[in-house]
Order: structure tokens, then C-alpha cells, then sequence
């Protein structure tokens, strides 16, 4: 399985890394969400891990340009990965195109549940 996480905190970038590696899944790093376009363009992923709060383009942003492609690109399951709590965040990064949200700091429990439920959701033909 292949992972690009965009978030611009190195420490929870290494944090989500190191759960990942246990598993086996191999994870690309962003630091800032046009960085994390660009390499959409240029690899494929299972899963897109998404931050909201970055300098330049923010995650709900970014989210509509992924999924604004007219390509199966567009159509990767997201996981917004947030600190935010704002009472309607989950409904906006939903509307945004998001497929789950979860919360920092990140859990690995959690963080597998998420995306298994977004890959079961795919293969049951539920997203994109």
C-alpha cells in the first residue's frame, strides 16, 4: 500500500510514518499541499493523508483540487488528519471530498480503522 501524507509538521509527519512502517505501507511526505499536488502527478496512491492548517494552499483546498481531476487521481480516498475542532469541520471536509476525518494527535488505531473503512468503502464501490 502506498500513502502520501500532505502536513507541513515534520514531528507528525515522522509519528504517522512510524505507525505506517509497522504495517508494511510505504509513505510519501509534503510539506505543503502544492508540493503534495505535484507529487500526486506524478505517483499513485491507495490513500491520501491530508492536513488542513499549512502555510499556502490549506487541506480543503488542496482537497478540491484532487478532486477536481477528470482521472482516477481525483477520485484517491482521503483522510483529512486535523487538530482543528470546529464544531462543523467533519461536515466541511466531507462536502470538501473527504472520505473520513480523524484527529491529532493521531492514534494507530484509529488511523487503520480510517483507512480501512475508505478502502472497504472502495471496494464496495462506494467512493469515486
Amino acid at each position: 500500500m502506498n500513502v502520501l501524507f500532505i502536513e507541513d509538521d515534520r514531528m507528525n509527519r515522522r509519528v504517522v510514518r512510524d505507525m505506517l512502517d509497522v504495517a508494511g505501507v510505504t509513505m510519501v511526505e509534503a510539506e505543503s499541499a502544492e508540493d503534495g499536488l505535484g507529487i500526486i502527478d506524478e505517483q499513485d496512491f491507495d490513500i491520501l493523508l491530508v492536513d488542513l492548517r499549512m502555510p499556502g494552499m490549506d487541506g480543503i483546498t488542496a482537497i478540491g483540487h484532487i478532486r477536481a481531476r477528470g482521472d482516477a487521481k481525483g477520485r484517491t480516498p482521503i483522510i483529512v488528519v486535523t487538530a482543528d475542532t470546529a464544531v462543523d469541520l467533519r461536515e466541511r471536509c466531507l462536502a470538501a471530498g473527504a472520505d473520513d476525518v480523524i484527529f491529532k494527535p493521531v492514534a494507530m488505531d484509529i488511523l487503520f480503522d480510517a483507512m480501512g473503512r475508505v478502502l472497504a468503502s472502495r471496494e464496495d464501490g462506494m467512493i469515486g
